[in-house]
């Protein structure tokens, strides 16, 4: 069985017009189910611990992209979640927000991209008005080569939607993707089935279908897969 995070706070969720989003956590519950051949339990982030790992013997867990803040979360709310990655005995898959997560867990700083620059326009005014962003299927320049860049593309497209972003990479880790507004687009540990991207493999579509090659190639990088 593996383990979908559900990392959105709960103030996120009282706010009008989100039901779309409880929707889509259970839709890609269901995908992460289907590349992996296993069960997928979706849990809230402030019920996750390492008794849950063990008990149901989770195989591997992926952590949802977030709306909030991160200065919204309680230390307390997150420490099992922590404990997970930090302990690197479950192979761990964040994205965006959960990428940023995991980041921070291991010792890397989070920051605003930055205000927009004198002159510059704001290509989406009713995100985040005012910031540096990336919004939308865009694609990432892939850097490097490793198993998980397996039958991509040299550009491939994901969704984005931040604008916040780690500013250095984790010990142990290597970057595999950029982007020339977010530098660390996809980073991977050297030893152990622990990555993320602050993109959105997540939410692959017919047209844009390269998020599903990539998070099988976790899968696979995992142990996850029969054939891998």
């Amino acid at each position: 069985m593996i383990l979908y995070v559900d990392y959105e706070h709960a103030s996120t969720y009282s706010k009008p017009n989100t039901d779309w989003l409880l929707a889509a956590r259970a839709r890609i519950s269901y995908m992460l189910q289907d590349l992996s051949g296993q069960r997928c339990l979706l849990q809230r982030y402030t019920d996750v611990d390492a008794d849950i790992i063990d008990d149901l013997g989770i195989t591997a867990m992926f952590i949802s992209g977030n709306g909030a803040d991160a200065a919204s979360y309680e230390p307390a709310d997150l420490a099992g979640l922590t404990e997970i990655i930090r302990s690197g005995r479950t192979p761990v898959f964040g994205f965006c927000g959960g990428f940023q997560l995991i980041g921070r867990t291991l010792g890397a700083r989070l920051e605003r991209i930055g205000p927009l620059r004198d002159g510059e326009t704001d290509p989406h005014p009713r995100y985040e008005p005012g910031w540096r962003k990336e919004l939308g299927y865009e694609p990432v320049e892939l850097v490097g080569r490793h198993p998980l860049l397996t039958g991509l593309e040299p550009r491939p497209v994901f969704r984005h939607a931040h604008t916040w972003e780690l500013t250095d990479v984790p010990d142990g880790f290597v970057n595999l993707a950029r982007t020339d507004v977010t530098e660390l687009q996809y980073l991977a540990h050297e030893s152990r089935p622990i990555a993320g991207t602050q993109f959105h493999p997540e939410y692959w579509t017919a047209e844009h279908p390269a998020g599903r090659r990539l998070i099988t190639n976790f899968c696979d990088w995992a142990g996850l897969t029969p054939d891998a």
